[in-house]
């Protein structure tokens, strides 16, 4: 076990402002930062900053945590209208953000970019209260490009993100994910979800929304993947209703699920992935030394793409542009990994050196550090 930073010697508990919302994207390494610090000093106090937008008052509720909400400051990126309106919707949300920090004596903000960092940036830095950004994306946002010239204590997910001061560590995982052993748990994952063990399973998830693209790439090449004797674990998405395709006996199992709570089981029966390569999906899949086939979404300047890269350079995957995943592309690609086990053997291995399991314990001894510093002091 690690070693825990010493204690305090204010004789008030330490208190942490945590700034992380909008998107699962932020929201998710916020809260597995938390639950990480809460294990190594239940004492300390946490507090999450959200907004009314976006996700916050669904997501940080349900970890636990209470949850102080400020005005939303999205930034735009083009001279328009709300450019001009933009200073007055900050002050307004800066204020709102000190108020917090003041009432619950804040010793550290630990950032996650999105619309709440920047309001909760600005007043940890008009207070001196220090301030740690962790950055999951392969290109920074506004809000944490701004944090990293505010503070020395910056953390990213790799090393080729070019933030002033950044550490690479990876991105803070859940402990379901991180302590992961797929090959012992996956005949109780299979056999839970209804999947034979002695067949190759292909895992297809767009994300908690789906993603209709790679639906119907899947749909379309099912009787492929039947074919060629591979089983199917779909997880197709809220918002993307469908049914299993028809089964004649004796032949692969196509299972359909809308969503999953947790993915731990979905990664422990599978042996190759097809998705959206946003930060999250990257980092959980290489930690479980998953290979996939990663499809970018086509929008924020290629940012998911961004994010496979480094994973299909090492070997660890393959990346195929949205247009161009077709039901033919699947067939062929796809099919061809899941038949070669040597290949596929090879790819799992270079997608786990890919990968990091540790970030969230050593974002969370440092975050301990920074503030315990600054509640000795004040």
């Amino acid at each position: 076990m690690r070693a825990v930073a010493a204690p305090n010697n204010s004789g008030r508990p330490t208190s942490i402002v945590i700034a992380g919302g909008h998107s699962a994207g932020h929201i998710e390494p916020a809260m597995n930062v938390a639950d990480e610090i809460r294990r190594l000093d239940p004492a300390t106090v946490i507090t999450a900053l959200g907004t009314v937008r976006g996700l916050d008052t669904t997501l940080i509720p349900a970890r636990g945590y209470p949850l102080e909400l400020i005005p939303p400051v999205p930034l735009p990126r083009t001279l328009s209208l709300e450019l001009l309106r933009t200073p007055g919707r900050v002050r307004a949300a800066v204020a709102a953000a000190g108020e917090v920090l003041d009432r619950v004596r804040a010793d550290v903000v630990v950032g996650f970019g999105g619309y709440v960092a920047v309001p909760a940036y600005l007043a940890a830095r008009s207070r001196n209260i220090p301030i740690v950004v962790h950055e999951a994306n392969a290109r920074a946002g506004v809000a944490n490009r701004l944090a990293a010239r505010l503070t020395t204590h910056v953390y990213t997910a790799s090393a080729s993100v070019p933030l002033a001061h950044a550490q690479p560590i990876g991105i803070p995982l859940r402990p379901a994910i991180t302590a992961l052993d797929r090959a012992a748990a996956r005949p109780a994952a299979l056999a839970g979800f209804g999947l034979s063990p002695d067949r190759p399973t292909l895992l297809v998830t767009g994300g908690s929304q789906g993603a209709r693209r790679l639906n119907e790439a899947v749909l379309g090449a099912q009787r492929q993947f039947a074919d060629a004797g591979i089983q199917v674990l779909h997880i197709a998405g809220s918002k993307n209703p469908m049914s299993a395709p028809a089964r004649a006996g004796g032949e692969p199992t196509y299972v359909v699920l809308p969503y999953l709570d947790t993915m731990a089981a979905a990664y422990a029966a599978a042996d190759f992935v097809l998705c959206r390569s946003g930060a999250m999906t990257c980092a959980e899949l290489t930690a479980v030394g998953l290979p996939a086939a990663y499809v970018p979404l086509p929008l924020r300047g290629g940012e998911q793409r961004l994010n496979a890269e480094p994973i299909v350079a090492a070997g660890g995957g393959l990346l195929v542009a949205d247009a161009e995943c077709t039901p033919q592309w699947v067939a062929s690609q796809v099919i061809g990994v899941l038949s070669d086990p040597p290949r596929l053997s090879a790819m799992a291995a270079a997608a786990s050196q890919a990968g990091a399991r540790g970030a969230g314990v050593v974002l969370a001894e440092k975050v301990l550090e920074v503030a315990r510093e600054h509640n000795t002091r004040s």
